[in-house]
């Protein structure tokens, strides 16, 4: 399978695109820091585009089985997440392409209620609701677009650590362990991202994983 990771050079990104290479797929990692085709440390491709840019991300669609969306703002931060996630959006339904989109956990339900994680502090300090606020837009330009999308949530916590191999699959509630920690690790979340891409779940456009400790 041929695999785009527009975001590549992020956390979640590079993650991603070099599990996709362990499994044997066939991976082109994009960013606005990429290079003309060298490899990157994941051992895949990495290229220079603009995830706005309507015609490279045309050529990327067409060109790809897959794409992945793991572009990021930093933690109280703004900025427009919308637009790029439409236009990548607008060449995979013109491809016929499906896009699977690493999002926020902003547009999560709260664990027991149904107001929205962007909306409880408890998992989104004041100083990141900027950024969550941005992937509850994010998600709300996929759940208005008719290209075959799926969005995935990480948990409130998602940093660098063990690739452990094991997940627990939720859907749009956020997953919590005893002590109300809700957390992955990049490298999880990428062995997460690779399982819905291989066999994708049927009727889950949005979902969520985490790492529970008993």
């Amino acid at each position: 399978m041929k695999i785009a990771v527009v975001g590549a050079t992020g956390m979640a990104g590079s993650r991603i695109a070099a599990e996709a290479v362990r499994r044997g797929h066939t991976v082109s990692g994009f960013s606005r820091s990429g290079g003309s085709g060298e490899r990157a440390p994941g051992g895949f491709a990495s290229f220079t585009a603009d995830a706005t840019d309507p015609a490279a991300m045309a050529r990327l669609a067409a060109q790809h089985d897959v794409i992945v969306l793991a572009t990021r703002q930093a933690p109280g931060t703004k900025g427009d997440v919308a637009s790029p996630v439409t236009t990548v959006l607008d060449a995979a339904l013109a491809s016929g392409r499906r896009v699977v989109v690493i999002g926020g956990a902003g547009p999560l339900r709260s664990p027991d209620s149904d107001r929205l994680v962007v909306d409880d502090p408890r998992f989104v300090p004041r100083e990141w609701r900027s950024t969550a606020q941005a992937s509850v837009d994010q998600f709300n330009a996929c759940a208005a677009h008719p290209a075959d999308w799926t969005y995935l949530s990480p948990p409130a916590l998602l940093e660098p650590g063990e690739r452990t191999g094991s997940y627990q699959r939720g859907g749009n509630r956020i997953l919590v362990d005893a002590n109300g920690m809700s957390q992955i690790t990049a490298d999880d979340l990428a062995v997460a991202v690779l399982d819905e891409i291989e066999d994708p779940q049927p009727g889950s456009r949005h979902f969520t994983v985490a790492r529970l400790t008993p």
